[in-house]
């Protein structure tokens, strides 16, 4: 937990005050100082159009961060609110909304991604908005699985029985007790959007250059590694390895202090 937590402090403060840390302009073009590689001046060299490649993943931060919370955003607060509902009412509802969820889960999470930028357009926003709408059933299979398991326990019952509200029932009795593992999904599925939001711009969905993002980056620079131009893949590779990484790690480690099972084994 205490490792997850400083690293994930240390990407928020880098993308937060990359215009601060960054010793260069990231877009801006230097001829003279092309394909160079690490070096004091340039702690992981520079591209071909000689801009400096550090300051560039350290601007790239903040694309990657900002598109995994409000994707992960969206896609609770979406989910989670079809979830709750369809576990509580029940009936047609439940029916209805649990074929929706089918059918999305139906395609895999990458390529739907990839479907609804393509034809929403190649821009951070609709990038946002899908990795988003691809987050959406998996909070809503788990909210409603945690809702059937706690709706009928003997404190909701009371609830119903002196005439609370639906709403404050959900809200107030339903929901607290099933957070833990909404969580630790919400963590967990940040890592899987810094992943695609990767892969998007990888294909030119993200980002449009000459704005600094990791898988664009890491598509630019492709071209280059046969001739052992390293540096312009390894630098956003590492970003994005740290990024998930630490998000992973911050799940699991919330996953073990959460689940009060494996507190008592351990």
């Amino acid at each position: 937990m205490l490792v997850g937590v400083v690293l994930l402090a240390i990407l928020l403060f880098v993308a937060l005050f990359a215009p601060l840390i960054a010793p260069y302009d990231p877009i801006k073009v230097n001829i003279l100082d092309q394909l160079q590689a690490p070096s004091l001046d340039h702690l992981l060299g520079t591209d071909d159009l000689g801009r400096d490649v550090f300051s560039r993943v350290l601007w790239g931060s903040r694309v990657s961060l900002s598109v995994g919370v409000i994707s992960v955003s969206i896609g609770f607060l979406v989910g989670v609110s079809v979830g709750l509902l369809a576990g509580y009412l029940g009936g047609t509802f439940d029916l209805l909304a649990m074929r929706v969820i089918d059918a999305l889960l139906a395609f895999p999470a990458l390529v739907l991604a990839i479907a609804i930028t393509a034809s929403l357009g190649p821009q951070i926003q609709n990038a946002m908005i899908a990795i988003g709408i691809v987050a959406i059933p998996g909070y809503a299979r788990l909210t409603r699985g945690q809702v059937l398991s706690v709706r009928s326990r003997d404190f909701i019952v009371a609830a119903r029985t002196v005439g609370v509200p639906p709403l404050r029932i959900v809200l107030r009795h339903i929901f607290p007790n099933i957070a833990n593992p909404l969580v630790v999904q919400a963590t967990l599925a940040t890592a899987f959007a810094i992943l695609a939001e990767a892969a998007l711009s990888f294909l030119g969905l993200g980002p449009q250059p000459p704005f600094p993002s990791w898988g664009q980056d890491i598509s630019y620079s492709q071209r280059y590694l046969a001739n052992m131009k390293w540096w312009m893949s390894a630098g956003p590779g590492i970003a994005i390895f740290i990024a998930v990484f630490t998000f992973n790690f911050l799940g699991d480690a919330l996953r073990d202090a959460l689940d009060p099972r494996l507190r008592r084994s351990g």
